[in-house]
């Protein structure tokens, strides 16, 4: 492996550019700050009305490849005649590590010839590792990718990743040179299920911010004179649980406090949560923000009073990992309510940086925005010590340097 500044890395992602994957953009940033040369290769083009600025540098140098592509086809020819042995037992490997599963099957289908693609490309460019994000489709991208070339790899364990389908997740931690998690409860969950050996390979390595970039506003919050306006930043998706959110709204309001609610994200429950909104006759209070480039996102939670994040475990086992949208809040001061699922709580210290009630609980969430609400001084307080938590644990450059010693080891 090359030494310090002269690594080269290949990430693996399912999308790029993704508005809603800032963790991961803003990562690659930081390592090339770093010294680390980042070839982006993701399996999709993501195709979004709002990209973040910040990602049209890299995505105009990322490796796009269509599947029904001359490079593609090609690749699978070199890979026939270069190592034919390895290159048809990594196929019947992928595709019977995969068969339980019909949509897992269908989608290796299409992730192994682009993997092959992806190794042969790799190695004209000399990459030095692979890393991939997400235990699923990437993962299995950067295993295939190192089996064909002998590069080693390492992928990032987030979320619904490992709650929902696990397919060759026992392989494809035993094959990469390390795994990292965000979560000490992501650690947890990958030792009990896979034993001690995997446990080994795993590192918790946090996702974090730019603490430089989310500051609190140089001016006090009003505390008073307007409606206390709550914000909930989060894709429009079941485990994001808006619908008990709308619900303590509704309470809330009932109790006689001037509030609003901005919702800033998109998703397949828009019409579902525009639909409850005006069945409760919160049309004049909740108004969805729709997809926001960060900028605007940081605009927003300067405006804001207290940072809301409804999330609930689906019945399939989808759910938050740590999420990213808590700690920018938490960076810009903000009081910030959550439902204690997953690794939340190892962000969120209730009663000390945030308030914490149980998931589908909307009479929870209601005394706790009511309390906020009622309690500048409290909020003060939460907002400040939610700061000195991201600081001293969901640092971006901090946690980035750890992956960085890590990929380079």
């Amino acid at each position: 492996m090359s030494p310090g500044p002269a690594l080269r890395v290949a990430v693996l992602m399912s999308r790029f550019p993704k508005l809603s994957e800032t963790f991961i953009l803003d990562e690659m940033l930081e390592l090339e700050r770093a010294g680390i040369t980042v070839e982006v290769f993701p399996l999709l083009r993501e195709r979004e009305h709002v990209v973040h600025p910040s990602a049209v540098a890299l995505d105009r140098r990322a490796h796009h490849m269509r599947f029904a592509s001359r490079e593609v086809f090609v690749a699978q020819l070199w890979w026939l005649v270069r190592a034919p042995g390895t290159y048809l037992r990594t196929w019947w490997r992928g595709v019977t590590g995969n068969r339980r599963s019909p949509k897992f099957f269908v989608r290796t289908v299409y992730v192994l010839p682009k993997a092959a693609a992806f190794a042969r490309r790799m190695l004209q460019l000399r990459v030095d590792h692979i890393h991939a994000h997400y235990a699923t489709h990437p993962a299995l991208a950067a295993w295939v990718a190192s089996e064909l070339t002998g590069i080693d790899y390492s992928f990032t364990a987030h979320a619904h990743d490992l709650y929902v389908e696990r397919p060759m997740l026992s392989e494809k931690l035993e094959s990469a040179r390390f795994v990292r998690t965000i979560s000490e409860y992501n650690r947890q969950f990958l030792a009990q299920r896979y034993g001690r050996e995997a446990a080994r390979k795993i590192r918790v390595i946090r996702c974090g911010v730019d603490l430089q970039r989310f500051e609190p506003p140089s001016r006090p919050r009003r505390d008073g004179g307007h409606p206390f306006t709550i914000i909930c930043v989060a894709s429009l998706e079941p485990y994001k649980g808006h619908r008990y959110l709308l619900e303590a709204l509704a309470r809330v309001r009932s109790h006689g406090l001037d509030v609003r609610c901005l919702l800033v994200g998109e998703g397949e429950l828009r019409e579902a949560i525009e639909r409850q909104r005006d069945h409760l006759g919160l049309e004049e209070i909740v108004i969805l923000c729709g997809a926001q480039p960060a900028e605007q996102v940081r605009a927003l939670l300067n405006r804001a009073d207290a940072a809301v994040l409804s999330s609930v475990i689906t019945e399939s086992g989808k759910m938050e990992g740590v999420p990213v949208a808590l700690m920018e809040a938490m960076a810009v001061g903000l009081p910030v309510v959550a439902t204690n699922v997953s690794g939340v709580s190892e962000l969120v210290e209730d009663g000390r940086c945030g308030l914490l009630v149980d998931e589908r609980d909307p009479e929870g969430l209601a005394e706790s925005i009511a309390m906020l609400a009622r309690n500048p001084a409290l909020r003060r307080r939460l907002g400040a010590r939610g700061r000195a938590r991201v600081s001293g644990e969901f640092d971006l450059r901090r946690n980035v340097a750890r992956l960085r010693a890590a990929l380079a080891a």
